[in-house]
């Protein structure tokens, strides 16, 4: 009798794609899924580890599920960024801290389930379809490029393979992910053609990477509005949605494909992460509280009931009530859709940890929670 395996997702969309690949990985090894935890031979955790509570979750379901189960609890795999992070942490010590707390687990890199394994989707409308893994910005509060290593963006043709055979076997919606999604392909676009030369899509059309303007300069080339408006034309998709979206990399070329579909989804995932200039410094993000809101009405300009969402941190490293003041007051005047608020908290290995001391309480982290969350979430309004 085949062994079971029973996944647990922690995390974000992009944790939920990977696990969809992770089941067919295991599949692929003759096991079957298991209709609930308590009846698996392998439990495999996809981890996050963007917050030090996401962390601890995983240790805690450890100790509860043995101390529930005892002599019949499965064989435990750990896989997902936590694994990633203690891979790539400066000089082991978080892999120590990892082997030290789950002596008796098993881990599993990422990079061992590969894109070769076609995610096992579940039924519905939602197909969610990784365009690239990793990320080059070291924002500093950002354990990412730790977790997932640097940005890799996969092939122009197996993205939109993958779109169009989810729009064949019923899925009419797609989310296209990444961890900036607006710097896609920059990494195969630089190591294959010269500046100024043109690309050759799948079809054979050449079209010239757009190079996103940032501090008066081009920073990258990218082809993502051309990604977007290739899969925004496959049939039977009524609903094209991105995440997530760097504000700096957010070019007109983009702005122009969205307003040209009307199957684009219009309601874009902009994180601003502060409203202040002095904190968005020193947490190593490149645009200005004028810059983003600039964008914002440029985007509205173009796309008519646009709405946004957004990421925002309080109580980060030296934010002080007049700084958070200003986070409120962006809040206000954008009027986000929804916000996705955390507060701050220190990840191994980032610029934060280094040189920035965690000044801000807990309990006033918690406060500038709620206050801001009263003024964002809609159905306080």
């Amino acid at each position: 009798m085949p062994e079971k395996y029973f996944i647990q997702t922690f995390g974000c969309q992009q944790n939920v794609a990977d696990s969809e690949r992770i089941e067919s990985y295991y599949a692929s090894r003759g096991l079957v899924r298991a209709d609930a935890l308590e009846d698996a031979d392998v439990l495999i955790l996809n981890t996050c580890v963007i917050r030090d509570r996401a962390e601890e979750k995983v240790y805690g379901m450890i100790r509860s599920l043995r101390s529930r189960l005892g002599a019949r609890s499965p064989r435990i795999v750990v896989t997902g960024c936590l694994i990633g992070a203690a891979v790539r942490s400066p000089g082991g010590t978080m892999m120590k801290r990892l082997t030290s707390r789950l002596p008796d687990v098993e881990f599993l890199p990422l990079e061992e389930v590969g894109f070769e394994y076609a995610p096992k989707r579940a039924p519905g409308k939602m197909a969610s379809i990784v365009i690239s893994n990793g990320c080059n910005n070291y924002c500093a509060f950002c354990i990412v490029p730790f977790s997932r290593g640097k940005e890799r963006s996969r092939p122009f043709e197996e993205v939109v393979l993958e779109a169009e055979q989810a729009a064949a076997a019923g899925y009419t919606e797609a989310v296209l992910l990444g961890q900036n999604v607006n710097s896609y392909g920059a990494d195969f676009l630089a190591e294959k053609i010269k500046e100024g030369e043109a690309y050759a899509l799948p079809d054979g059309k050449k079209v010239k990477p757009v190079m996103v303007r940032h501090l008066n300069r081009y920073r990258i080339p990218t082809l993502f509005p051309h990604l977007l408006e290739r899969v925004a034309q496959i049939p039977g998709l009524t609903k094209v949605s991105f995440i997530s979206s760097n504000p700096w990399d957010f070019s007109e070329e983009l702005i122009e494909v969205i307003a040209r579909y009307e199957n684009i989804d219009r309601t874009i995932h902009l994180p601003i992460q502060a409203g202040s200039d002095a904190v968005l410094k020193r947490m190593n993000r490149w645009y200005t509280r004028a810059e983003y809101l600039a964008l914002i009405e440029k985007i509205r300009a173009r796309v008519p009931g646009v709405a946004f969402t957004t990421d925002i941190i309080v109580g980060f490293p030296g934010e002080t009530l007049e700084q958070f003041g200003e986070t409120i007051a962006l809040a206000r005047e954008v009027d986000f859709e929804k916000a996705f608020i955390a507060w701050y908290s220190p990840r191994p290995g980032t610029a934060a940890t280094r040189g920035m001391e965690d000044d801000v309480p807990i309990q006033e982290k918690k406060r500038r929670f709620a206050e801001l969350d009263a003024v964002t979430f809609k159905g306080k309004k």
